[in-house]
């Protein structure tokens, strides 16, 4: 039995704890916050006409396989702790200057069908051919990626590629080169340059490879959690004390011991002596570890990749608007947008607030969330990273978040939803109010689709989430967790 470490209780922690607790090591969670659950934030916000409770971090479910065998691994059924809503729409795209509505779903053949209707015969031909090569993506990568460590570009190199696979993987190529290669319709290539953004990437340098992301969400399913996404935070953290884990929530870890070339243990703020561990899980963003809990120049320079952050608006807004779960409102110049977001420092061109931004809004039809008659509305928007750097904003200069929820509540009125003059509150949260993330860069600070990799430059030291392989995303978080909990191995 193994005396082990997880620091950090978001998904990927707990999702580890839970795996390694199970195969009975001995396992202790320490949670900086006070609540667990890491980017799945929860908000609660009690008016006069009752509670609007949000998710304010992921809001959609994919790949429910990954979950279902993470309950299964840990001895119980995912339907015990959660219910899940399939949803049709997945997404309501909304085009621009009065464009067409796209509404995805999970059926391949009726969505080919909807993108006809929508935009045409020859789009619904070009989707098809795209829709091929993704699903060979998909299966080049499920299982030989996504499933299993990679260390470093060469681990890829190795892997017995079949020609094929090669040819749809395409290496060296962008997002957008593959678009602009395979799609006609601008609107279409709109629709998958926004995939990039998942990872927190630039679709005209994010690797094209990211074609596999559409393919999961729309041939697997997107899914809500009645009562919010927040409920898996709940679920998780419930298995583990089922399972014998201990929580600790408001622990600083501010260091990983590591002498010799090997863990053994943490320090927490407040505590004289180290808590000791043969195995340090780190739950934590990349960056931090490396630049923080255990500094590592060489790993620390590899993190330098720009991320998107994002600027949220939280509205109770009165009466019903009819919008899907989902809803993207697509600006008339995406370039214009994703120049904005992430600058181009090279050339002494600094980021700044989107003029015309893509805008996200999340609208929960579930009566546990919002008040009768009412919506709780989550507003999303790409954003540079919080801080001074020529590719980052300083949030917190005075006025400026304010000043950018008024513009994308206009621009939210010029695309035909004006709820000005129906909220009941605002809340903003700019990427300066993004606790625990590097600038608020909620993505990870490492976008793309190489990650850093989950074993960490010390024995006994592995990292799991977002910011490491294989990726962002609640079913990539949860992957990360098994690949860092077999790779542990059980109890000896």
């Amino acid at each position: 039995m193994a005396r082990i470490v997880v620091v950090g209780a978001g998904v990927g922690g707990l999702a580890t704890a839970a795996r390694l607790a199970v195969t009975g090591h001995q396992v202790t969670v320490l949670e900086l916050t006070d609540a667990v659950g890491g980017k799945l934030g929860r908000h609660t916000r009690d008016t006069p006409k009752g509670s609007f409770h949000f998710d304010t971090g992921p809001s959609l479910l994919t790949l429910p396989e990954v979950f279902h065998d993470l309950f299964e691994a840990t001895g119980a059924k995912l339907d015990e702790y959660l219910d899940l809503v399939p949803l049709d729409p997945i997404v309501r795209h909304v085009f621009p200057a009065g464009g067409p509505v796209l509404d995805s779903c999970a059926d391949p053949a009726e969505f080919t069908a909807r993108v006809g209707a929508a935009l045409g015969d020859r789009a619904a031909a070009d989707w098809q051919r795209l829709w091929r090569r993704a699903a060979r993506v998909w299966r080049a990568s499920e299982h030989d990626i996504l499933r299993r460590r990679v260390d470093s570009p060469r681990d890829l190199a190795r892997l017995a590629w079949r020609l094929g696979d090669l040819a749809a993987i395409r290496p060296g190529q962008s997002l957008r080169g593959l678009d602009r290669s395979q799609l006609s319709d601008p609107r279409l290539r709109m629709l998958l340059d926004r995939y990039a953004t998942y990872t927190g990437a630039d679709p005209r340098r994010a690797p094209a490879a990211l074609v596999a992301v559409p393919y999961a969400e729309l041939t697997f399913g997107g899914w809500y959690l009645r009562g919010g996404l927040g409920t898996l935070a709940d679920a998780l953290l419930s298995r583990c004390l089922d399972l014998g884990v201990v929580v600790q929530t408001g622990a600083t870890v501010t260091r990983i011991d590591a002498a010799g070339g090997r863990v053994h243990g943490v320090r927490v703020a407040g505590r004289r002596a180290p808590i000791p561990a043969d195995v340090v899980v780190a739950n934590v963003d990349a960056l931090t570890v490396y630049r923080d809990l255990l500094p590592d120049p060489r790993r620390l320079a590899g993190l330098a990749d720009r991320s998107l952050a994002g600027f949220v608006l939280l509205l109770g807004v009165r009466g019903e608007s009819g919008l899907a779960h989902h809803n993207v409102f697509f600006p008339r110049d995406y370039d214009a947008e994703f120049d904005a977001v992430f600058g181009a420092p090279q050339r002494g061109v600094r980021a700044r607030p989107a003029a015309d931004p893509t805008i996200f809004v999340t609208v929960a039809d579930d009566p546990a969330v919002r008040p009768t008659g009412h919506e709780a509305w989550f507003v999303l928007v790409n954003a540079a990273r919080h801080g001074t750097a020529p590719g980052a904003i300083d949030w917190r200069r005075p006025g400026l978040a304010a000043a950018y929820a008024d513009r994308i509540l206009d621009v939210l009125a010029e695309r035909g939803v004006d709820v000005r003059d129906r909220l009941v509150f605002r809340d903003v949260r700019s990427p300066a109010d993004l606790a625990g993330t590097p600038g608020g860069a909620i993505y990870g600070t490492a976008g793309g689709l190489l990650r850093p990799a989950n074993r960490g430059p010390v024995h006994g030291l592995w990292l799991v989430g977002g910011s490491s392989h294989p990726g962002g995303g609640l079913p990539m978080v949860t992957l990360s967790a098994q690949i860092v909990a077999e790779e542990i191995g059980p109890a000896w």
